[in-house]
């Protein structure tokens, strides 16, 4: 592949402006849901059902969404999963104007919504190694988590805005509009893939084996993958419960609600500047030392007394996990087969979210039994710094890719 600037490769960058619209949307959605359910529809232990419900579907599918990412153009995959999540997000909105969402509806939308990302993920991730130079992966990769987390900023200061002097029915509605935005810019046509390389026809069942097989031959994916886990189920999945709880808790408004996740998304927007511009060549060894890192400021997120400390402390915690993940994916990308790129990466999504359900269903019963939310949070935080001095001991491997 010859190399040229990502800012003038045209495949590159209409993938860059379809994810800020589509992410943007995306957290749109989620800011809106969690502060509807927590307010509106009533406690906190509702906020983990729903989240339970949208990331169980996802993880089911997720795996055969790679498996369809190996087989069929990732553009058409991609196009057709905005498509649907804009229309289900204008049911959503449509239930919300005329009142008539209930929680039950509420659930079951919000798990086609997840599993609808089962297909997008892992197609949009393994199109990056197939529309620039190898050499270019990290920054391409930095580029494209920074603009994710750009819109992660916008997209609940958007939230918050409209719901404060419009409504929540309005959000969502925007959420919608942005959506269907997205689907525009990955339209087949304009980015004209090229052919899918199918070396056998071979059942599902059977490609899925091939990438588990792959990945059960690499000590380091095998060590990725549980540094994945570690970041997602002790702080990731732990933070989607506890920020609008803690906003609740300390009186604050969907303001506030957006200050603290525009904060985190700061923070990760920083972490991937950094990492556009410098090269890592110890990858496995820098995510290991941001888990650690994140660890850390999770501790002290915890212990954080009032929205300030915590908006502030989210801000570094959101620095650190960007040297976890981004070095993990542009190593998988560089090391892995182009043919069997989708399945590797559904299953790196697996391990990162697999364990997100559980981290809310926990942590909800948890607060509904009394217990204080803070507290549960340094318990969630401690426990992953022992794990992640566990794998600095045993990972030498990783620690050398």
């Amino acid at each position: 592949m010859e190399q040229v600037s990502l800012f003038k490769n045209k495949t590159y960058m209409l993938l860059l402006i379809a994810g800020i619209f589509a992410v943007v949307g995306f957290s749109m959605f989620l800011t809106t849901t969690t502060w509807y359910v927590v307010t509106e529809l009533g406690s906190p232990e509702i906020l983990g059902v729903v989240l339970i419900a949208a990331t169980v579907p996802r993880l089911i599918m997720i795996t055969f969404g790679g498996v369809l990412a190996d087989k069929y153009k990732k553009t058409t995959i991609m196009f057709g999963t905005n498509l649907i999540q804009g229309i289900l997000l204008f049911v959503i909105y449509w239930l919300v104007a005329i009142d008539s969402m209930t929680l039950l509806m509420l659930i079951i939308l919000s798990a086609f919504f997840g599993m609808l990302d089962a297909f997008f993920g892992p197609a949009s991730s393994s199109m990056i190694p197939k529309a620039v130079h190898k050499s270019q992966l990290q920054q391409a990769n930095a580029y494209f988590q920074g603009v994710d987390q750009v819109s992660f900023i916008v997209g609940p200061i958007l939230a918050g805005i409209i719901m404060e002097s419009m409504g929540v029915a309005e959000s969502y509605l925007v959420a919608t509009i942005l959506v269907f935005i997205s689907a525009i810019f990955v339209f087949p046509p304009l980015i004209k893939e090229a052919a899918v390389e199918i070396t056998s026809k071979q059942s599902p069942f059977k490609d899925l084996l091939d990438g588990f097989k792959f990945v059960r031959s690499s000590q380091f994916l095998l060590t990725g993958i549980l540094v994945l886990i570690s970041l997602n189920f002790f702080v990731f999945g732990a933070l989607h419960i506890s920020i609008p709880v803690l906003v609740d808790i300390h009186g604050g408004s969907p303001i506030n609600l957006s200050y603290m996740e525009v904060s985190l998304g700061v923070g990760l927007v920083v972490g991937t500047l950094i990492l556009s511009y410098k090269k890592i060549n110890k990858k496995g060894r820098a995510s290991l030392i941001g888990l650690f890192s994140t660890l850390v400021f999770f501790v002290i997120f915890s212990l954080s007394p009032n929205l300030i400390m915590l908006t502030i402390i989210l801000f570094l915690v959101g620095f650190s996990m960007s040297f976890v993940f981004i070095p993990i994916f542009t190593a998988v990308q560089e090391t892995t087969d182009i043919r069997l790129m989708g399945r590797v990466m559904s299953l790196i999504f697996l391990a990162m979210n697999g364990f997100d359900p559980i981290a809310y269903g926990l942590i909800s019963s948890l607060v509904s039994a009394g217990y204080d939310i803070q507290w549960i949070l340094f318990i969630s935080g401690a426990l992953g710094l022992i794990v992640t001095l566990v794998l600095f001991i045993k990972g030498k491997e990783f620690k050398a890719i």
